[in-house]
């Protein structure tokens, strides 16, 4: 029997170095692998098949890195546009050896952090998701509990905390893509205008809706809506506007209990990786 391959999901840092001029990226890894390869190939063509780029793309990529360097890094040799040679200039070569160290270093610096103890794991993980941005207002870390559905629809249950449970409804071929399993890291994205509040013992929720509970922690109020915060346990929160005229009816105040109610249509999940 075939031994299932076992996945690794704890948290890796990679990283490149990239040379930009003005706001335009143009010695990344990809061009100093080519001036690499047109070195140890001594041709366009060879080089080009060496990194997977087309002729053409090679040289586009070729005449972008002279115009930027105000000066060649490539030169033709003689003997036709593909059946000639070409060689790094100088310069070529300096930039090259500049980018191997510094690559090099920065591969160090990876390897350094990368070696931080698991026990700061989790606060890399933050800066990662804190460098996640969408218009959406809620956006809650959660790990994938379970999964269950048909051949179309699937309803994800997301761990939020030891005891805060939501629900995601979400297309089947999307369980796919996002390649969600148990134990799996998301983030789940609600829009604000999604939410709908209630008092604690009136407010009952309806078959494919969640239903979370929290002290209503700040209000914002204008003519046509209110903007109402509930903090959750372990410090979570959630944001949702209503008309004002539905805030007046409920008559909150912050300090008061509430609950959100909102569609596990309207929960969007996401990845990182």
């Amino acid at each position: 029997m075939k031994k299932k391959e076992e996945t690794d999901d704890s948290l890796q840092l990679e990283g490149s170095i990239w040379f930009r001029s003005g706001q335009q990226n143009w010695g990344n890894p990809r061009r100093m692998a080519l001036l690499a390869a047109i070195d140890s190939q001594g041709s366009i063509t060879g080089a080009a098949k060496h990194v997977g780029l087309s002729y053409k793309a090679a040289w586009d990529a070729v005449d972008a890195m002279n115009n930027l360097a105000g000066e060649p890094l490539v030169q033709r040799t003689t003997g036709g546009q593909r059946g000639g040679g070409a060689r790094l200039t100088e310069r070529a070569r300096e930039l090259l050896e500049l980018y191997q160290s510094l690559s090099h270093e920065h591969e160090r610096f990876v390897a350094k952090l990368a070696a931080i103890e698991s026990s700061h794991s989790r606060n890399l993980e933050l800066i990662q998701h804190m460098m996640f941005q969408v218009s959406i207002r809620n956006k809650l870390t959660c790990a994938v509990e379970s999964i269950a559905g048909g051949k179309v629809n699937s309803v994800v249950t997301l761990a939020l905390g030891d005891a805060l449970r939501i629900r995601a409804s979400i297309t089947q071929a999307s369980v796919h893509n996002l390649r969600l399993e148990p134990g799996r890291r998301v983030i789940a994205l609600i829009k604000a205008s999604s939410l709908a509040f209630g008092l604690p013992d009136r407010k009952k929720p309806k078959a494919g809706q969640n239903r979370v509970s929290g002290r209503v922690s700040n209000i914002v109020l204008d003519d046509s809506y209110a903007e109402v915060q509930l903090s959750l346990d372990e410090g979570r929160t959630l944001t949702g506007t209503i008309p004002r005229a539905d805030f007046d009816k409920l008559g909150l105040e912050e300090g008061d209990q509430a609950v959100a109610l909102f569609e596990e249509s309207n929960v969007m999940l996401g990845v990182l990786d």
